[in-house]
């Protein structure tokens, strides 16, 4: 509480206490001497954030599998039950995934016959 209370507490300082000036100069981004050129946002397709969220959820699938091997003769066989389920349900989880459409780069219009055929 101590160390919270002493950061708001310089916050709040630097806030009023500090100088405040504002020029074109100063508002530019600063790129290693480069002048900026067009707009730093890239639109990336949605895929791609799709594909970096999954890496993810199959990444620490496997930090959880490489945990049960470096233990498993501790956990007998019910550490084996369990990991099994938590296997076969992510599984399950990258099947759907894949006939959704989850997974496919190429052309919306797959995927769009896909949805298509699940609303009815």
């Amino acid at each position: 509480m101590i160390a919270t209370g002493l950061i708001g507490l310089l916050m709040l300082l630097a806030r009023y206490l500090g100088q405040r000036t504002s020029t074109e100069v100063k508002d530019q981004p600063y790129e290693s001497a480069i002048l900026p050129s067009g707009d730093s946002r890239l639109r990336q397709p949605v895929p791609f954030y799709l594909v970096a969220i999954f890496f993810i959820v199959f990444d620490l699938e496997a930090v959880f599998v490489v945990s049960w091997a470096v233990a498993y003769d501790l956990l007998g066989w019910a550490g084996f039950w369990q990991i099994s389920f938590f296997i076969v349900v992510l599984f399950l989880g990258l099947v759907y995934l894949w006939k959704m459409g989850g997974l496919d780069w190429g052309s919306n219009a797959k995927r769009e016959r896909v949805w298509a055929r699940r609303r009815g």
